[in-house]
């Protein structure tokens, strides 16, 4: 009978490559060949088929008897790949999100002992769109700069960052990134430049990450040139993982188009 631990593989849609898939074989070498594994496979977008069959199979010649599948993702589409019911899982609501926050930021202080203090956060709370990402890094920023001058302005630059993106593409920041679309998001130290946000992506915990930060750039005076990739947020509870961005800075097309013409006259 196969022992009762299990062993948590965590994949994304697009490591359905050879060497992640090895990761089954090479567990069932001859001391974990009794261990039954419990697959977790997180979809950001919808699940490619091929890439399904092909796990599927692999899974039935690589691992023990007993073995579970577990698929997460924000599409139902993915029900169709399922042999039991679905589960799902909920938003937090306003509420909840508001205390997370507040938890994340105010630590140990008492929020009422700053009041002015506790109403800026709950405002800025409002501008994450339930995005618990998105809390946990405004939570390290605001903590780092525990001062209501700066949490004045970060404000400001937030609400303007979602102004000026449903302005131009009729969505909320936070929904381009969980699309994998294009993200607009500016830089608060310069606002004659962008930050454009092209694609998002966890990493490990043993994987090398990059040593710039998402602070670095849009809250101080870090400019790489050309596409790179940004630390977003470091997951402090297992599985440990990493959050990056792959993005670029530029300038606004119209901002660009009158220095191009000032420089010809």
């Amino acid at each position: 009978m196969a022992a009762l631990s299990c062993t948590i593989v965590l994949l994304r849609d697009h490591d359905f490559r050879d060497e992640w898939l090895s990761i089954l074989r090479d567990r069932n070498c001859t001391s974990n060949k009794d261990k039954r594994l419990l697959i977790a496979i997180e979809v950001a977008e919808d699940i490619n088929e091929d890439a399904w069959k092909k796990l599927s199979s692999a899974s039935k010649r690589w691992v023990t008897n007993g073995t579970k599948i577990v698929i997460t993702s924000r599409s139902d589409k993915i029900k169709r790949f399922g042999t039991t019911g679905i589960i799902t899982l909920n938003y937090f609501s306003d509420e909840e999100h508001w205390y997370f926050f507040k938890t994340l930021t105010f630590g140990s202080i008492d929020p009422e002992q700053h009041p002015r203090l506790a109403n800026l956060a709950m405002e800025i709370a409002k501008t994450h769109f339930r995005s618990l990402i998105g809390a946990n890094i405004d939570a390290c920023l605001l903590r780092d700069n525990f001062d209501i001058h700066f949490w004045y302005k970060f404000l400001a630059f937030k609400r303007q960052v979602i102004q000026n993106h449903q302005s131009k593409f009729g969505e909320h920041p936070s929904d381009a990134l969980n699309q994998t679309r294009p993200t607009y998001l500016g830089r608060m130290g310069t606002k004659s430049e962008d930050l454009i946000v092209y694609d998002q992506y966890q990493v490990f915990s043993q994987q090398k990450v990059p040593n710039i930060t998402f602070q670095d750039v849009v809250y101080g005076n870090v400019k790489p040139q050309g596409k790179f990739e940004i630390l977003t947020w470091r997951s402090r509870i297992p599985p440990y993982h990493s959050f990056v961005y792959s993005c670029e800075i530029r300038e606004p097309k119209t901002r660009a188009a009158k220095r191009k013409r000032s420089m010809k006259t």
